[in-house]
Order: structure tokens, then sequence, then C-alpha cells
């Protein structure tokens, strides 16, 4: 069984070096062939919001809203159940493909046999 990867990016635009680091490598991952499940917590689900990435800009580093396609692709974009409710969002709000889910399907994903977890 192949390895898979689960990414937890917990800033957004407030910390964007820290931010964009996460779905590097959750984007990289993604584009090698491994599974991925990239989580969007905290500030984080605003990136899930078309239009949102963009306010995340760096230098020298490639776009979130590239980043989250590639993922999107091959992998799963999950929001945080009680993080988008605290920002009034629903699936609805978010990009085609991004779920809403809570803490219990994280757990799952991060002790599945073969998983690393990573937190930004």
């Amino acid at each position: 069984m192949a390895r898979e990867l689960v990414v937890k990016v917990t800033c957004g635009t407030d910390e964007p070096e820290r931010s964009n680091q996460g779905f590097t490598v959750a984007g990289t991952a993604a584009a090698s062939g491994v599974p991925v499940s990239l989580w969007l917590t905290g500030e984080a689900a605003w990136l899930a919001v078309p239009g949102h990435a963009a306010a995340l800009s760096l230098p020298l580093a490639t776009p979130i809203s590239d980043l989250l396609e590639v993922v999107l692709a091959s992998g799963t974009v999950t929001v945080c159940s009680q993080c988008a409710a605290r920002r009034s969002l629903t699936e609805a709000d978010l990009i085609a493909g991004v779920r809403i889910a809570g803490a219990s399907v994280f757990v799952e994903e991060v002790l599945g046999d073969g998983v690393q977890a990573l937190v930004y």
C-alpha cells in the first residue's frame, strides 16, 4: 500500500509564508502521485472561497489557487466544520469539490495505516 499524506494548514493571509509552505507540500505530493488530503482550518478556511486565494501573494511561490487545483485533481480538500461555521461558510460558498467535515473525519484519516500527517 502506498503511503498517504494528510496536510493541515492552520493559517491563511495572516501568515502567508507558512500557509504557502503547507499548500506547496500538498501540491507537490499530489503532483507526484501521492494520495493527499488537504485540511484547511482557522484562517486557511477562507482560501477555499473562490477568489480569496488570490489575496495570498508570496514572491517566488506558486499561487495558492494553482496548488489547490493540483490537490483537487487527485486528492481531497476539506474545510474544518467548526472553522466554516465560525465564518458562516457552507459548501455552497466554497470552490467546487471542497468539502466540509469535522474532527472525527480528520482523526480517522490521520490514524489510518501508512498515513503521514503534517501541520502548518
